[in-house]
């Protein structure tokens, strides 16, 4: 039975072209990179940079439990055939919440995948995932309004714009509005 569970699992976090896991020690170098993209620093809420160290106790001693951490780090890998598989980006949870059944989203893309449907794709695993093994009622996300591409993927993926968070993020010269999208499971 924990060989078909295994299974299992792995087909439910694989997708045609990528595949989602849990960060791996080798994943540091690429952590580390997106980390200190000081042009992503706004949308993940960043202040300061992070050390290599750093990124390596974070990735050898943070659990992969959702349950206690209430957060979720995955790694978006793009499967090669013949090939070793890619790290092109990763997907998070956060703000897990198992009273309510809800969990935000965060993914990260790197720059030469974007816009190839690799991000579509992990976010309709992650959907698939958040629904049919955590059990949620729900998933959110918080996504800048003049963050195009990002609109349309969750909007594309069955998310819908619930809310107007007014002058919520300070981007050190002016207030931006943040606009809250959710998708609600409908058990069928």
């Amino acid at each position: 039975m924990e060989a078909n569970q295994k299974a299992m699992n792995n087909d439910l976090l694989t997708g045609k072209n990528i595949s989602i896991r849990a960060m791996e020690p080798g994943d540091v170098d690429l952590l580390y990179e997106w980390e200190n993209d000081t042009s992503i620093w706004q949308v993940s809420n960043t202040l300061t940079p992070f050390s290599k160290f750093q990124l390596k106790e974070f990735v050898l001693n943070a659990p992969q439990d959702i349950f206690s951490t209430r957060q979720l780090r995955l790694m978006i890998d793009l499967i090669h055939k013949n090939q070793p598989k890619e790290t092109i980006g990763a997907i998070d949870f956060f703000e897990y919440d198992p009273f309510h059944l809800r969990a935000g989203i965060g993914i990260l893309i790197r720059r030469s995948y974007r816009e190839k449907g690799y991000a579509g794709e992990a976010l309709k695993i992650l959907i698939r995932y958040a629904f049919e093994t955590l059990r949620l009622h729900q998933l959110f996300c918080n996504i800048s309004p003049d963050n195009e591409p990002s609109i349309r993927l969750f909007t594309k993926a069955g998310f819908v714009q619930c809310g107007n968070k007014k002058e919520w993020n300070n981007t050190g010269e002016t207030w931006n509005d943040e606009w809250m999208f959710q998708f609600i499971h409908k058990k069928s």
